[in-house]
C-alpha cells in the first residue's frame, strides 16, 4: 500500500492499455496520466524545479512563471503549493476552462492571453508576456520548458527505460510533438538502444514544428506556432499530421469504449493508427505515449456544441480517420 507526504511521490508508470480491440492494430498506450498533476508533464516539472533549486535559481521570495497550454502548469501548480513556491501561469484562449479552475484552486495565478501575435500566434503572445514580466522584476524566475533541456532528460531518465523495461523488442514507439521534450528525451534514449527503434512524432495539422505551414489549432497540448528549440529533427525517424477531426474521433472511439482520454492523446492514436494501417501483416510491437486523461476535456473535445460550432455536425462521423503522412 502506497503512503505518500508529497503528491510528487506518486506516479503510475507502468499501466499500458492494448488497443487492439477498439482501433484494429495491436498498440499498446502508455497512460501517463495517474498522478496528482494528471499528466505526463509532471516528470518535466519535477526536473526542472529541482534544477532550478540545486542552481539557486529559486530562493525565498521567488515566483515561478511560465508559459503553458494547460498540462504543465496544473503540474506546476501543484510543485509550488507542495513547495511553497508562488506560481503565475501564462496560457492563452484555448486553455481547457477545467484546467485553469485547476491551477487557480492550486492557490496559483492565471494570466489569459485573448489575442495572438502577427507573428507566432499565441505561443508567441504568451512568450513575449512571460520576458516582459522577468524583466520589470527579478523575482520572477521563469523554467523556460521549450529549451530546459531537464525537460527532455526527464523522459531520458524516466519515461523511456520504463517503456523499455516493458517492451524488450521494441519496434515502434510514437510520440506527440509540442515542446518536443518527450519526443527527444525518448528519442536520445532509444538511438542508444541495443536493438533499432523507429521514432514516429505526431504532429497536429496547423503546427510548423516540422516546417508545415501554420494553421488553427483549437485542441491545446500538441503542435506550436513556433518552431521548438529543442527539437533535432535527426532523432526522429517519421513525422505524422493529424487533423484535429480526426482527433476528435479517436477520442470519442476510445470514450465509447470506456477509456476516457485527453485531445493529446486521441492526436497520438490517430496517428499512430494511419502508420500501422500501412503494415497490416506485420507483427511489429508498437507503443505510443498518452500524455493525459479527458476530464480536462470535458467542455471541448466531449462536448457535442463545441465540436459542431467548429468543426460541423459531422464531427463524430465513424469514418476511419483521414490522416496525412509526411516524411
Amino acid at each position: 500500500m502506497p503512503v505518500i507526504s508529497a503528491p510528487l511521490d506518486f506516479n503510475e508508470d507502468e499501466l499500458y492499455v492494448d488497443l487492439r480491440s477498439i482501433f484494429g492494430h495491436s498498440l499498446f498506450l502508455k497512460c501517463e496520466g495517474f498522478n496528482f498533476a494528471g499528466s505526463i508533464k509532471l516528470k518535466a516539472a519535477t526536473e526542472m524545479v529541482e534544477a532550478a533549486e540545486r542552481d539557486g535559481l529559486l530562493r525565498p521570495g521567488s515566483v515561478l512563471v511560465e508559459s503553458s497550454s494547460g498540462n504543465l502548469g496544473v503540474a506546476l501548480a501543484m510543485i509550488a503549493a507542495n513547495r511553497g513556491y508562488r506560481f503565475l501561469c501564462v496560457t492563452d484562449a484555448r486553455c481547457n476552462p477545467a484546467t485553469i479552475r485547476m491551477m487557480e484552486a492550486l492557490g496559483s495565478q492565471v494570466h489569459v492571453i485573448g489575442e495572438a501575435a502577427t507573428n507566432g500566434g499565441f505561443l508567441a503572445a504568451r512568450l513575449h508576456y512571460v520576458r516582459a514580466l522577468c524583466d520589470s522584476d527579478d523575482r520572477y524566475v521563469w523554467l523556460n520548458q521549450y529549451a530546459n533541456p531537464g525537460n527532455w532528460q526527464a523522459h531520458f531518465r524516466r519515461t523511456a527505460p520504463a517503456i523499455a523495461r516493458q517492451f524488450p523488442m521494441l519496434d515502434v514507439l510514437f510520440v506527440g510533438a509540442g515542446t518536443t521534450g518527450t519526443l527527444m528525451g525518448c528519442a536520445r534514449f532509444f538511438r542508444q538502444w541495443h536493438r533499432p527503434v523507429r521514432v514516429v512524432a505526431v504532429d497536429s495539422v496547423g503546427s510548423v514544428t516540422f516546417g508545415g505551414p501554420p494553421g488553427r489549432r483549437m485542441i491545446p497540448g500538441l503542435g506550436t506556432s513556433v518552431r521548438p528549440q529543442m527539437l533535432d529533427e535527426s532523432y526522429v525517424d517519421e513525422v505524422v499530421e493529424v487533423e484535429e477531426v480526426d482527433t476528435i474521433r479517436a477520442c470519442h472511439r476510445m470514450a465509447g469504449r470506456g477509456f476516457l482520454f485527453g485531445g493529446s492523446t486521441g492526436t497520438v492514436v490517430s496517428g499512430a493508427m494511419s502508420w500501422l494501417a500501412d503494415y497490416p501483416d506485420s507483427d511489429l510491437t508498437a507503443v505510443a505515449i498518452a500524455p493525459d486523461l479527458g476530464e480536462r476535456y470535458l467542455d471541448t473535445v466531449y462536448r457535442p456544441d463545441w465540436l459542431q460550432e467548429l468543426y460541423g455536425a459531422d464531427a463524430l462521423r465513424t469514418d476511419e480517420p483521414a490522416t496525412t503522412q509526411a516524411a
